[in-house]
C-alpha cells in the first residue's frame, strides 16, 4: 500500500513548526486517501522526538540514529534520506522548505528516481501530485502536475496551520539500518557561530520586523531590534538595509534572502521593490511603516502607517511594553 511519508526537521531539540504544518497537511491527505502516514527523524538521539509527533496521528515514525547527523552536513543526511526512502517506498515524500532540505533534495530525487517539486505554496494529490508555486517574484502563481509518482515535495513555511490529530496515536517504530562512513566527507563542521540577531530561527518565527532602507543608522536599528526584542520577534532586512551594513546577510528576505510566512510581518521603512516582496508576500498579516504614502509596500499590506519611523516605533515598543505590564 502506498504511503504518503513527512521529513520532521529538528530544531531546539524539538520539531520545527515548518515540518508540524506539513505533517497535518500530510494528515489530511492520508485520512482522506485511506493510506498510512508515516514521519522521519534524522537526529543522533532520533527516539527522544517520538512522544512529540504521537498526536499528529502518525501510523509509523522511521528512525535514523547515527553520530554523523549531528553536523547536519549534506553527505549524511542524504545518505539517511535515500535509507528511508528505500524503508518506507512512499508514494508522496514531503518536507519543510528549509535551507538544508534545498541542498539536497534535488539529488536525493536523482538516486531514488522521483519527481521534485521545491519550494511550494500548496499541494494536492488526486492521485497525481500537483503543486503551486510563485514565480516570477511571486507575481504569478505556477500550478505544476506530476504525473507520476513517487514525488518529493518542499513546501514553504506558513503554508498550512500545525494542527495535532482529534486522538493521538502509538504509531509503529522502524529503526532504518544506517552505517556511515565519516572518512568520505568532503567537510567537517568545526563551530557554528550565532549573532545576536539570529536568535530566532526567521524561517520558524510567528512574528517579523524587518528592515528597509529607511532604516539609515545605528538609531533606527536599535529601534528595530527592540520593538522585535518586546514582541518575541525575529529581525529581518531589506537587501538595502544589508548593504548599508546595519544588519547581516543572514537576514535577508527576499528573492536572494529567506522566503518567509510569519503570522505578523512589520515592514519597517521598506519600499516594497518586488524581490523584497517575493520572500514575504505570504505574511498571514502585514504592517507597513513608510513616510512614503506611495511605496508600494501598501498596496499588499494589511494595515499602513503612514509617517517616521524614527518617531512610530518608539510608540509602539511604549504601547507593547504597556499592555505587557497590564497583562
Amino acid at each position: 500500500m502506498s504511503t504518503y511519508l513527512c521529513y520532521i526537521s529538528i530544531q531546539q531539540d524539538r520539531p520545527t513548526r515548518s515540518s508540524l504544518e506539513v505533517l497535518t497537511r500530510m494528515r489530511e491527505l492520508a485520512r482522506r486517501d485511506g493510506v498510512p502516514l508515516a514521519a522521519c527523524v534524522l537526529h543522533p538521539d532520533a527516539e527522544r522526538f517520538i512522544e512529540a509527533l504521537k498526536p499528529y496521528g502518525v501510523d509509523r515514525i522511521y528512525l535514523v540514529q547515527h553520530a554523523a547527523l549531528a553536523q547536519h552536513l549534506n553527505a549524511p543526511v542524504l545518505a539517511a534520506l535515500e535509507a528511508v526512502f528505500q524503508a518506507a517506498q512512499p508514494a508522496v515524500m514531503a518536507f519543510p522548505s528549509t535551507e538544508a532540505i534545498k541542498d539536497v533534495l534535488g539529488a536525493l530525487a536523482a538516486r531514488v528516481s522521483a519527481a521534485a517539486l521545491p519550494d511550494v505554496a500548496s499541494f494536492e494529490v488526486t492521485p497525481t501530485v500537483t503543486v503551486t508555486r510563485p514565480v516570477m517574484a511571486a507575481r504569478v502563481l505556477a500550478d505544476t502536475e506530476a504525473a507520476a509518482q513517487p514525488v518529493l515535495i518542499s513546501v514553504r513555511a506558513g503554508a498550512y496551520h500545525a494542527q495535532p490529530a482529534e486522538t493521538a496515536t502509538d504509531p509503529e517504530v522502524v529503526a532504518v539500518p544506517f552505517d556511515f562512513d565519516a572518512s568520505v566527507l568532503r567537510a567537517t563542521l568545526r563551530e557554528v557561530l550565532t549573532g545576536a540577531t539570529d536568535q530566532v530561527d526567521l524561517s520558524e518565527a510567528d512574528i517579523i520586523v524587518a528592515a528597509g532602507r529607511g532604516v539609515r543608522d545605528e538609531a533606527g536599528k536599535q529601534l528595530v531590534e527592540t520593538l522585535a526584542r518586546e514582541l518575541g520577534a525575529a529581525v529581518g532586512a531589506s537587501r538595502a538595509a544589508i548593504e548599508a551594513g546595519l544588519f547581516p546577510a543572514s537576514l535577508q528576505i527576499g528573492q536572494t534572502g529567506k522566503v518567509v510566512s510569519p503570522t505578523l510581518y512589520i515592514a519597517v521603512g521598506i519600499s516594497g521593490a518586488i524581490q523584497h516582496v517575493a520572500g514575504m508576500a505570504g505574511s498571514k498579516v502585514i504592517v507597513a511603516i513608510n513616510k512614503d504614502p506611495d511605496a508600494p509596500i501598501f498596496n499588499i499590506a494589511t494595515y499602513g502607517i503612514v509617517g517616521d519611523l524614527y518617531q512610530i516605533l518608539p510608540l509602539l515598543i511604549e504601547e507593547v511594553r504597556r499592555i505587557k505590564a497590564g497583562s
